[in-house]
């Protein structure tokens, strides 16, 4: 059984024979997108973890795409009609979104067991265990003879629009020069099975020798890594042209570590 976003109101705390529970079936799994208290925040969906496996996308409260003004979303959407039907819903019905985009992506929806998602924003929670992680939706069972505990709770981030999967990585860069800069540094990856946009590893000041770490989620899996781009930029013109690389660049997948 899969539970998109169970309803909160009149659902929410109530014994297991009225709600959605893991004992409904043999494997349950659940994403939740909705879990903000409906009173008074209008949020639709159920945030206790109920299934043998429970995803929180975005950390399950507000999703990416879905706080922009009422017009510009709704253009956005899927015409008119249901736009205008997602506006007043969309965090709630992010979840068939995300279900029906991960039987189109086998390989996506990396759910990573963590307790809590400001422990997987920071990092702390990757990579994926040696039994790998689940994949949210559609493929979720084939995690099923792996569940070591009673309650499982899965985070990872999504885009704010259609494709929504997105996979992580942590990119760790030292780098290299003679001075000190102020400025930002991007890191584009380059794979066997596509190509990322530069996401940016650091800004402020930036030190040669010194080690900067960040967690990226990139729009495509690139398979396996054939070339990293690196670029950084002070924003404006120094009369000194300072000189800065990168020492080292290393690339970790979360799927595969």
């Amino acid at each position: 059984l899969s539970g998109l976003d169970p309803a909160q109101p009149y659902f929410q705390d109530t014994p297991i024979e009225v709600r959605l529970d893991k004992s409904d079936a043999d494997f349950v799994d659940v994403i939740h997108t909705d879990t903000a208290p409906t009173i008074p925040n209008l949020g639709f969906g159920m945030r206790p973890a109920i299934g043998h496996i429970d995803f929180y996308p975005n950390g399950g409260v507000e999703m990416p795409g879905c706080e922009k003004n009422a017009v510009s979303q709704i253009v956005d959407l899927d015409g008119i009609w249901e736009g205008t039907r997602d506006f007043v819903a969309c965090n709630h019905l992010r979840s068939y979104k995300y279900y029906s985009d991960s039987i189109i992506y086998p390989d996506g929806f990396l759910g990573y067991a963590c307790p809590s998602y400001d422990l997987f924003q920071s990092g702390s929670c990757f990579p994926c265990p040696e039994d790998g992680c689940p994949n949210m939706g559609h493929y979720a069972d084939k995690f099923k003879d792996k569940i070591k505990t009673d309650m499982m709770k899965l985070y990872l981030n999504t885009a704010e629009s259609k494709d929504f999967p997105l996979w992580r990585y942590k990119i760790t860069v030292t780098l290299s020069g003679k001075s000190n800069v102020k400025g930002y540094v991007n890191v584009a990856l380059y794979g066997s099975d596509g190509n990322t946009k530069q996401h940016q590893i650091t800004k402020g000041t930036l030190k040669p020798d010194n080690t900067y770490t960040a967690y990226i989620d990139a729009e495509v899996n690139v398979g396996e890594v054939t070339k990293v781009k690196f670029l950084w930029n002070n924003n404006w013109v120094n009369p000194t042209l300072p000189k800065l690389g990168a020492a080292t660049i290393t690339v970790e997948a979360g799927e595969n570590r």
